[in-house]
């Protein structure tokens, strides 16, 4: 059965901005440790001047038993009802550049249309590239830069990244749909992880949302606002989490052991660095990795 996939959607306004601007996407309802991309969206919502261009039709979409809306009640009367939205707007950067947002609940149903209604609109608008992000839980430490996993329908499209995953198989998500159906249809998107302490999965964590917009402005050339109230918050949450260490022996031994995994693996990877992409070390790269392995090991024989 084909079904049109404008009937999904409704475009609200015909900017002439829309046209060519990068599309950002975040849907609530997946995996976000550390509200890391939903703290995304709210700082863009806080900083950058936003107007709705096109809603989907949450009631082809949400499963409304299974995330009940509220209902307000006033003394002797329904008085409110917080409908689902699921949104495309049209948002302005710190230098007037316009971009897109989409931003609402993943749906429930109808996946597939979803993605085509999605693509249509990208279509329409001749958006040159799509951005999704998220937080993921790992086994590192809160002491540490936060990593990020980068993905991409291209290799090309793919920075700063150091991969941790060999292969993996994960629940399905819309967002990661869309994103495999933008590759197979040749345009071009990315997906930005960034990876979050386990062990603060479950509150708000402003650095991870903090990683994650430097890995947007890197990814697109927004330019981002910065928010000192995100900065702020971001020193309490960290100031919190020391304090917590500090009083339990047992949780200051889990985060020292994720310390030394964490240094481990990332002298590995810089001792491999040499080797990434395919490119082979120079004479000179050679020579001084040759010098470092012999001052270690007449160091390791001085100390016998």
């Amino acid at each position: 059965m084909n079904v049109d996939p404008w009937a999904l959607c409704e475009v609200l306004a015909e900017p002439a901005e829309a046209r060519g601007a990068v599309l950002l996407h975040f849907l609530d309802g997946f995996m976000d440790a550390g509200q890391a991309g939903r703290g995304v969206v709210d700082h863009l919502f806080k900083t950058c001047e936003h107007t709705p261009v096109a809603s989907f039709d949450v009631d082809q979409l949400i499963d409304y038993r299974s995330r009940r809306p509220n209902l307000t009640f006033s003394i002797d009367r329904w008085s409110d009802f917080e409908a689902p939205q699921l949104v495309v707007y049209l948002m302005r950067d710190a230098s007037d550049k316009p971009f897109l947002l989409l931003s609402g609940p993943e749906p429930d149903f109808a996946w597939e249309r979803f993605v085509d209604s999605v693509e249509d609109l990208i279509e329409h608008w001749h958006v040159p590239l799509t951005l999704g992000f998220q937080g993921i839980p790992m086994g590192v430490p809160h002491t540490r830069p936060l990593g990020m996993t980068v993905h991409a329908t291209r290799p090309e499209l793919v920075f700063d990244n150091r991969p941790v995953f060999n292969e993996v198989t994960v629940p399905g998500n819309a967002a990661g749909l869309l994103e495999y159906r933008l590759g197979e249809s040749g345009r071009d998107a990315i997906g930005l992880s960034v990876h979050v302490p386990h062990y603060v999965m479950q509150m708000t964590y402003p650095a991870a949302s903090m990683r994650l917009l430097e890995g947007i402005r890197e990814a697109t050339g927004l330019d981002l606002p910065t928010d000192e109230e995100l900065e702020l918050e971001r020193a309490q949450v960290d100031s919190d989490i020391a304090e917590q260490v500090a009083e339990s022996d047992e949780v200051a031994d889990v985060v020292k052991t994720l310390e030394e995994q964490y240094d481990s693996f990332t002298e590995a990877a810089e001792a491999d660095e040499m080797l990434q992409d395919g490119r082979m070390p120079t004479a000179d790269e050679l020579g001084a990795a040759f010098e470092t392995f012999l001052a270690e090991r007449q160091k390791g024989e001085d100390d016998k």
